[in-house]
């Protein structure tokens, strides 16, 4: 696409952007516009970068195994053929953008907004750190619970060329995978207003995909440190879903609201604590300091069922089916159902498959 189109695309959704609200909305509106426009005007052809002899040798050798996890992504997962990640951009700092997450304080229900493309989603973008802050400053004095989460990448859903990054592209070849796998999966199949169906389907294929990716690309080493990656973000998940369940009974109980907030700080003290003990039982590990950095809330665990409730019943319809090809027409045709309906048939899916709880599949296996 050319500099005049690539401008032009952008007048046309800043100008259609604006029509959808006040003075407010437009200017959120803008900062997106300019933000992802900015970003864009930065990429370069990766086979550019790899030409070039100013690129350092690390990064032309992350840039080439990007390259092989794509072409991967494509033909054996059956992932999207598309501009995206042929180009690679370098920003200033950790992270594409920030999302700010809320919940109220007596609730695990994330608060959601709603945009022309993503349809409502349970969290709030921002190019601009300060402006995340100012945002999630906002809800806090309105009485909300608030993270602001940095984000390393994002999909576009196919509407622009989405690069690689610089906040990424020095990941682990095999978390690599993983998030660009995760990515192309929501350009694959996308259900606007339904975060959970779209985190949870795209959860499954990054996860089936990158056991597949090592059993051909993989060294042993590799094999070795994704297993062991693996089980600690299982047994982090299960700390969390088990304290998840806990303040769900406590919102839903009887009690007042005084009694409420005080058994609320009390299971967040209980994860601080749930938490240290497995980092003794990790061997000292600390990979998810960061996420305790911050004052605990709601918020922490309002996004926890988004990604993961639903990847179970998807990760066992993946196993029924004959490869990717059949995976991906009856999700579609899930996707076909309702809300409720398409969510109730994946925990049906899950429920029936493994009624005692699935095994995680071998990344060994033939």
């Amino acid at each position: 696409m050319s500099r005049l189109s690539r401008c032009a695309r952008a007048g046309m959704l800043a100008l259609c952007l604006s029509a959808l609200g006040g003075c407010g909305t437009l200017g959120y509106y803008a900062q997106a516009a300019h933000g992802q426009f900015s970003l864009l005007a930065q990429a370069r052809p990766i086979d550019d970068w790899l030409a070039d002899p100013q690129t350092p040798p690390h990064l032309q050798d992350k840039l080439r195994e990007l390259q092989q996890i794509r072409r991967f992504a494509v033909s054996d997962l059956g992932l999207p053929d598309n501009d995206s990640y042929t180009t690679y951009a370098k920003l200033p700092g950790r992270y594409a953008l920030w999302n700010v997450v809320a919940a109220p304080a007596l609730s695990l229900t994330p608060r959601r907004w709603c945009f022309p493309v993503a349809g409502c989603v349970n969290y709030r973008g921002y190019y601009d750190h300060q402006a995340a802050l100012d945002f999630a400053a906002q809800l806090k004095n309105e009485g909300d619970d608030v993270q602001v989460l940095g984000v390393p990448a994002y999909s576009t859903l196919g509407w622009f060329k989405d690069p690689v990054l610089s906040t990424f592209i020095n990941y682990p070849d095999a978390e690599l995978a993983r998030l660009v796998f995760h990515e192309l999966a929501h350009q694959k199949y996308y259900i606007k207003g339904d975060s959970e169906f779209n985190e949870s389907f795209a959860t499954a294929v990054e996860s089936a995909g990158v056991a597949r990716w090592l059993r051909q690309y993989g060294t042993a080493a590799q094999e070795q440190a994704y297993r062991v990656f693996e089980q600690r973000k299982r047994d982090f998940l299960a700390l969390l879903l088990r304290r998840r369940a806990e303040l769900g009974r406590i919102y839903a109980s009887d009690a007042d609201d005084s009694q409420k907030l005080r058994e609320k700080a009390a299971v967040f003290d209980a994860l601080r604590a749930d938490y240290e003990v497995l980092k003794q039982h990790w061997g000292g590990y600390a990979g998810y300091d960061r996420w305790f950095a911050a004052p605990l809330s709601n918020a922490h665990l309002a996004l926890v069922a988004t990604y993961h409730d639903l990847e179970p019943g998807f990760a066992a319809l993946l196993r029924q089916s004959s490869g990717f090809p059949q995976f991906y027409a009856r999700v579609k045709a899930l996707g076909a159902l309702d809300k409720n309906a398409r969510h109730q048939a994946l925990r049906d899916l899950a429920k029936n498959a493994c009624p005692d709880g699935c095994p995680q599949d071998s990344i060994t296996k033939e």
